[in-house]
């Protein structure tokens, strides 16, 4: 396909048969970024037989370049703020730009925690092989965001599983985690969605349907 995927979903489907491919020990749990991520999970969820969640993380894009991440902040008490300093300073995003950004995106995530969770707690990380997914990585910052505040949560092991990213960006999370998957890593990327012929932003109403069709599938047995 010369590293374009059809959609989310056929994406979703190759990387889990990846990660299917390494059997791993004890409790597993598949934690996916809102929005894109879930499409992802679901399908990672439904291969290993396994838990989904979500991971509430926001990323700070330039002033300039919404889509470019200079930092990211993690639903947690307290929150978890990650910066990307070298971004930071070739798009002129200052400290009170932050801050600004960042108390947006908080409430964003409290929003996204009552339309998805619906009240419900999330699924204990402590313990578990956590496979964290998105539908890809450019610069790494939300995810190394999310990385950070999971630590905190004590996993057994982590796992960071993605169907594109570049190879500097998988070489800097290598450190962060246990495990990186990756199907693409292009020579000359550009943006996530450049590897997508269908790359629509996922709805609320989508979300909510893979979190609902993921348990399905653990109260049928699995997981």
């Amino acid at each position: 396909m010369n590293g374009v995927f059809k959609d989310r979903e056929e994406a979703g489907q190759r990387l889990a048969e990846r990660l299917a491919a390494s059997p791993r020990e004890g409790r597993l749990l598949v934690l996916a970024l809102p929005r894109g991520g879930l499409p992802i999970g679901l399908a990672v969820a439904r291969r290993l037989r396994a838990p989904l969640d979500l991971l509430l993380v926001r990323k700070i894009g330039a002033p300039w370049q919404p889509e470019l991440a200079v930092a990211a902040v993690v639903d947690g008490e307290p929150p978890q703020l990650v910066i990307d300093e070298r971004t930071c300073a070739l798009t002129g995003a200052d400290a009170a730009y932050i801050e600004k950004a960042k108390a947006h995106e908080l409430q964003e995530i409290e929003r996204r925690r009552h339309v998805y969770l619906r009240g419900r707690a999330p699924l204990r990380v402590q313990g578990a092989t956590v496979i964290v997914v998105d539908d890809g990585l450019a610069t790494g910052t939300t995810m190394r965001a999310a990385l950070k505040a999971l630590r905190l949560m004590k996993p057994k092991r982590l796992v960071v599983a993605v169907p594109v990213a570049p190879a500097d960006t998988l070489a800097e999370l290598a450190a962060e985690v246990d495990e990186v998957v990756c199907l693409e890593q292009p020579e000359f990327f550009h943006a996530i969605g450049n590897h997508y012929a269908d790359f629509h932003q996922v709805p609320d109403e989508e979300v909510i349907a893979a979190l609902d069709a993921a348990a399905r599938i653990t109260t049928a047995g699995g997981g």
